[in-house]
C-alpha cells in the first residue's frame, strides 16, 4: 500500500463504505493537508468541463508516471464519457483516437506542462487560443496539471499503490 505506517482510524475514513482508498490512508497522516487539497482541486475541477478536466488529468498523470492517478482518472473517463474501446484508444495514442482536435491539443499541452512547466511558451497558449480557448481556459488547464503534479508526486513519493478496484 505504502511504505509509511498509516493510521487504522481517521476522520477521512468516515464516508468510506466498502473500502478505504490507499490515497486516503496516506493523507490520513495529514488530514488538514488533504482538506486543503480537496478545496483547491474542487475549485479547479469546477472551473472546467469535467470531461476536459479528466482528459487533461489523464495526460498529466501518464507523463508523471503515476499509475495510481492514471488508473483513477481513466476509470472516470470510462464510467462517464467513453466506452472501453474508446478509452483504450485514447490511452494508446490520443492523436489517433478520434478525439476532437481541441481535445488532442489540450492533452498535448497538458503533457508539456506536466513534463516541464518551464518549457511552456506564449506560442503554446496561442495554439490553444487558435482552437477557441480563452486565457482562462488555458489557465484552468495549467492549474489542473499542476495540482496533479502535487497529488501524483505525493502518492509516488510515499509508494502508494493503486487500489485493486482501479486495476479492475
Amino acid at each position: 500500500m505504502t511504505y509509511l505506517a498509516t493510521p487504522a482510524e481517521s476522520p477521512l475514513y468516515a464516508d468510506q463504505a466498502d473500502y478505504i482508498p490507499n490515497y486516503l490512508r496516506v493523507f490520513a497522516l495529514r488530514p488538514d493537508a488533504y482538506a486543503g487539497w480537496e478545496q483547491l482541486a474542487g475549485s479547479v475541477r469546477d472551473g472546467m468541463d469535467l470531461r476536459r478536466y479528466e482528459l487533461v488529468t489523464l495526460a498529466a498523470a501518464r507523463r508523471l508516471g503515476s499509475d495510481y492517478c492514471t488508473l483513477a482518472h481513466a476509470k472516470v473517463l470510462r464510467d462517464r464519457f467513453y466506452d472501453e474501446a474508446q478509452l483504450r484508444a485514447i490511452i494508446a495514442d490520443h492523436h489517433s483516437a478520434g478525439l476532437d482536435p481541441v481535445d488532442v491539443a489540450i492533452m498535448d499541452f497538458a503533457d508539456k506542462v506536466a513534463a516541464d512547466p518551464t518549457t511552456v511558451t506564449e506560442q503554446d497558449a496561442a495554439a490553444l487560443r487558435g482552437f477557441g480557448l480563452s486565457d482562462t481556459d488555458v489557465m484552468q488547464i495549467v492549474l489542473a496539471v499542476c495540482i496533479r503534479r502535487f497529488f501524483s508526486g505525493v502518492l509516488s513519493a510515499v509508494g502508494a499503490d493503486p487500489d485493486d478496484a482501479l486495476r479492475a
